[in-house]
């Protein structure tokens, strides 16, 4: 059981798809598709396909030209000076974070004519993927034999949170042990980390979301989804050699491309089991949960301006979360769809079963992890409501950070490896980052959000919820959660910082509602998670292990692992597809933004900023402004730089096109396709829309006017 929330949307999957997954599914990787580490590119099949072999010099250069935007995307340097650029999707929740009542950044846009004018972002981080080390030996050494499955995760855990710990202290970078392949294989990634994050520039919503929910996820498309930000350090830009060079005509037809990002989380290795308890479970349970939590916000957001303004990224994520789980079930209720992955386990399970010694080590894992999901049903309802931190995109924040704060403080007096997942010595220094934040809080929004949560939890684990009657003390819905509002100083950053440094005496003496609430559900949270730890984490991830070796010795690396939110590589081509009846050209131009919004009568969403009305005929509409690829990508790689063969950046990905949705399970490169953002209409947009000529110059590499 996994959490797999991603960026999709409901579409029923085309019937000319379906007929192939079979067929597909029992196939080695031939078509563009893959994930693939920058540690096992996947040279053999470029240099077969496309007669292209990346050198290591290559691959160096566009991994330390790619960052992972910590909040949730990817990015890239595209001046020797520190700019890096992403989608304004990414980029939204610190346009909302640096916004006011009197100036909303994430509608209206911003730009810094000078970089005295940039804008420091509360709590964005960087990384930058220094080095990648096999420590999968040492993991799974520390999980003796004849140690019972929960005593075995724990021994994991603590040798991994010594790995991290060593190599920050070894090198100063942030370290994170990454499970490849179900815990088949652990590496060691470093990052370098900035946090000196400054906002340059940022379009208007209404042209970086042209054509609102109703066209996102489709295609034809015509945004200018893009941000800009400069990296900073010691108060300095920072200087780095190596950075994206800017090719404005962009890639033809048929052209080579890759994508260099941080895909989030896909399931084409799960088993089947764990596919079925998403279908049958899981995704509806969030469903509910999610439409529920949308109808909230949107009633909260139609009372006034500035509460449109503060719900306007948590109802955005929400749109985009529902069409993601609504894509998943949707998906797995195709009866093609399932067949084709059956037989991809059973066709896997006949080979495993075919040797003896394959057979005693590794045959009984998928009854182990179908076992493991069955026991989690006893709990999935409290496992999904019992948290203050999901859906990720209406997140309580004060609440998260109260219960954080009281963990913390326990957590740090205990040696290392037996503390609580998320408090390991490596992860501190992140954490504390964005527990003092000094970002907004909303506490009315929130209060909102709580009163829509409980009524939640009473309906589906009943009136005698234990974390419901922790959060409620006794009172009445209205009273207890305004009265755990009223008072409370949790959304001051000054506060958080002086409970966090006054640490276990300070949070026990404090009186603070939201503080003595935490307390309640500590409990509560701590039992859950051992529960779940105990009875279905440690069963599947020694299952996960025993699966990803029996992989390893029918097939090699030959095949790349589902995506952990960690830098990947992807590669395919420009090219069009059919679609219905018709084909989708490869490119779209300006002249398709105006004719669209025309069609429509300028009418939101197809409405446009008014400098795209004034300046119309100023432009060269025959640019280019948006394109697909059947580069193989997910949610977490919206930001992520499109390259050449030089490794010159040629676009931006900023989202998929309807018939990829099943790819969280299945990639077919026919007609899934990668949506980006253009270079040259970046540029245009720069130069001639935003009177940003200085910035589209050091973008190209050209001397300052």
């Amino acid at each position: 059981m996994k959490n797999t929330s991603r960026r999709m949307q409901s579409f029923p999957l085309p019937f000319a798809m379906m007929a192939m997954l079979c067929t597909l599914l029992s196939q080695p990787v031939a078509a563009d598709e893959g994930m693939w580490t920058f540690d096992n590119p996947p040279a053999k099949l470029l240099q077969e396909k496309y007669g292209f072999t990346p050198t290591k010099e290559w691959l160096d250069h566009l991994r330390l030209a790619s960052v992972r935007f910590n909040d949730g995307g990817s990015g890239s340097f595209v001046s020797p000076r520190g700019l890096a650029l992403t989608n304004h999707h990414v980029a939204f929740g610190q346009l909302q974070k640096v916004s006011t009542p009197q100036k909303d950044y994430a509608r209206d846009g911003f730009f810094a004519k000078t970089q005295a004018e940039e804008m420091q972002c509360p709590d964005l981080e960087l990384n930058l993927l220094e080095s990648m080390e096999d420590v999968t030996a040492r993991v799974q050494a520390a999980a003796q034999p004849g140690m019972k499955d929960a005593e075995a995760l724990k021994a994991r855990q603590a040798e991994i949170a010594k790995i991290e710990r060593e190599s920050l202290k070894a090198t100063g970078l942030r370290s994170e042990v990454v499970p490849l392949y179900h815990g088949g294989e652990y590496s060691l990634y470093r990052y370098k980390k900035y946090t000196d994050i400054r906002l340059v520039f940022a379009p208007e919503q209404q042209i970086a979301f042209f054509g609102g929910d109703p066209d996102n996820f489709t295609y034809p498309r015509y945004d200018l989804d893009m941000a800009l930000f400069r990296v900073y350090e010691n108060g300095k830009p920072i200087e780095t050699p190596h950075y994206l060079k800017w090719n404005a005509q962009g890639a033809s037809d048929n052209e080579l491309v890759f994508v260099s990002g941080n895909p989030g989380s896909t399931s084409r290795l799960d088993t089947l089991a764990e596919i079925e308890l998403l279908r049958d479970y899981l995704l509806p349970l969030r469903l509910k949960i999610l439409n529920r939590t949308l109808d909230a916000l949107q009633k909260y957001s139609a009372n006034g301006t500035e509460q449109k303004r503060q719900a306007a990224r948590p109802i955005f994520g929400l749109q985009n979360t529902l069409k993601v789980v609504n894509g998943q079930y949707n998906g797995l209720l195709d009866k093609n769809l399932m067949a084709g992955l059956q037989k991809r386990e059973a066709d896997f399970r006949a080979q495993v079963n075919s040797k003896p010694e394959w057979k005693q080590a590794y045959g009984g894992a998928w009854s182990e992890i179908a076992e493991a999901n069955k026991k989690s049903l006893s709990r999935l309802k409290e496992l999904t409501l019992w948290n203050f931190h999901s859906p990720r995109a209406a997140r309580l924040r004060m609440a998260s950070n109260a219960l954080t704060l009281v963990q913390y403080v326990a957590e740090v007096k205990k040696p290392d490896g037996e503390r609580l997942e998320g408090f390991h010595e490596a992860e501190l220094e992140s954490l504390r980052f964005q527990l003092l934040s000094p970002a907004p809080a909303y506490p009315e929004m929130e209060k909102v959000l709580l009163t829509q949560r409980l009524p939640d939890i009473f309906e589906e684990l009943g009136a005698q919820d234990k974390f419901a009657a922790a959060v409620l003390d006794g009172k009445p819905l209205e009273q207890a959660v305004d009265e755990l509002f009223a008072t409370t100083k949790i959304g001051d950053a000054a506060f958080r910082k002086s409970l966090l440094e006054g640490g276990e005496a300070a949070v026990a003496a404090s009186t603070d509602p939201m503080i003595l609430m935490a307390r309640r559900v500590d409990p509560l949270d701590r039992e859950l998670q051992k529960w779940f730890e105990d009875n279905v984490q440690s069963v599947e991830t020694t299952a996960g292990e025993k699966i990803g070796k029996a992989r390893f010795a029918i097939y090699g690396k030959s095949s790349y692992p589902d995506a952990t939110f960690t830098l990947r590589l992807s590669y395919g081509t420009v090219k069009g597809y059919p679609m219905n009846g018709t084909e989708a050209p490869p490119v779209t131009t300006f002249y398709g933004l105006y004719d669209r919004s025309d069609s429509f009568g300028g009418k939101p969403p197809f409405d446009l900023p008014e400098r795209y009305s004034a300046r119309r005929d100023k432009l060269d509409l025959s640019t280019r402004l948006n394109f697909v690829s059947t580069c193989d990508i997910i949610g977490g790689n919206s930001g992520s730089p499109v390259v050449n063969r030089k490794g010159e950046i040629v676009g931006l990905i900023f989202d998929g096109n309807i018939e990829s949705l099943v790819s969280d399970f299945v990639y077919d490169d026919t007609k899934s396709r990668a949506v980006a953002v253009h270079t040259a209409s970046m540029i245009l947009a720069l130069r001639q829309l935003y009177d940003a000529g200085s910035l589209a110059d050091e973008i190209e590499g050209k001397p300052a006017h």
